[in-house]
């Protein structure tokens, strides 16, 4: 596992389009996510190819162009972590243009989620990176002024000391009521994120190696996906073996589903598929596509008690620089 470097206040951080560019009617939410960034004690560097109104087909360059930046971002000293604009459908056009051994020679925080998890889990299978399924500068933090003052103060926290400290974030702030779907605790590390993504990049030379899923926790979002296509996804992981390895599973906004007309609701089918495998299964959780999110770091031990439908992290998912 390769943590990155752990941030301090007044570091520059990095706003970039890693997939998707930025709308005007976006203009706003990219606006309040650059000031919670700033809120959180840091400069803020925005990425060229953040201009409104920048597009290439589905992102906001052509994939070269893409991952052009995001290298001189990783080779760039004075940015000690990399935020994601938005997300998109641009990022598994570039994975073979990520430079990564520029990730080892100094890793820092890459953070994002829906199509930038292909990045984050190319970035785990190449180098072992701790990347972070976490949110968007628009979608995500963005939107942290519309949670709530306390709910607020309580991601700014989480977010604040996952990033800058070396001590374990603990016990995860639920935002609304989780769901528990099968029973039982189970402690491993994180892996996981889109579940289209996860899917996709199994199928590339980017994938991660079976033993990655070895007593792992696995967690999965999906948005505008019919139940049909989850049902069918998880068939995936399960004929690849890796729910025979995983220790516990995790599922993000269930609302974010649309469940096939007449046919069986998310719960119905995740332990359809699960069949007889006894492992706890925590869901709608903040991890996805309803957010702001809580943050979580692929690769670092977490503790899963869904009877007590409780989160914990128990490692650092950053070491001091």
């Amino acid at each position: 596992m390769l943590r990155p470097s752990a941030l301090r206040p007044g570091d520059t951080v990095a706003v970039a389009a890693l997939s998707g560019g930025l709308d005007a009617d976006e203009e706003t939410l990219f606006r309040r996510g650059i000031a919670e960034l700033e809120g959180l004690g840091f400069v803020v560097q925005v990425s060229p190819l953040v201009e409104i109104g920048r597009h290439w087909w589905w992102g906001a360059a052509q994939p070269v162009e893409l991952a052009g930046e995001f290298n001189r971002l990783l080779h760039d000293p004075e940015v000690r972590a990399i935020f994601a604009l938005s997300g998109g459908r641009m990022t598994l056009g570039y994975l073979d243009l990520i430079d990564y051994a520029a990730v080892e020679a100094d890793p820092k925080p890459v953070i994002g989620f829906s199509d930038i998890d292909a990045v984050l889990l190319a970035l785990r299978s190449r180098t072992g990176l701790v990347g972070v399924h976490g949110d968007l500068v628009t979608f995500g933090y963005g939107e942290w002024q519309e949670a709530g003052a306390d709910r607020r103060q309580e991601l700014a926290d989480v977010s604040t000391r996952l990033l800058t400290s070396t001590a374990p974030v603990g016990m995860l702030p639920p935002g609304s009521e989780w769901e528990r779907w099968h029973g039982g605790r189970a402690v491993g590390p994180l892996i996981g994120g889109l579940l289209n993504r996860l899917v996709r990049l199994q199928a590339t030379p980017f994938a991660l190696p079976p033993e990655h899923f070895d007593g792992a926790i696995l967690f999965w979002e999906e948005v505008g996906t019919a139940s049909s296509a989850v049902w069918n996804d998880l068939h995936v992981l399960r004929h690849a073996g890796i729910l025979d390895r995983i220790a516990g599973m995790l599922i993000g906004p269930i609302a974010d589903i649309e469940v096939t007309e007449g046919g069986p609701g998310l719960r119905e089918i995740v332990l359809d598929v699960l069949g007889d495998r006894d492992i706890p299964v925590l869901a709608n959780l903040e991890i996805g596509h309803t957010p702001p999110n809580l943050p979580l770091p692929l690769g670092v031990r977490a503790q899963l008690d869904a009877d007590a439908a409780t989160l914990s992290l128990l490692e650092s998912a950053v070491v001091e620089r």
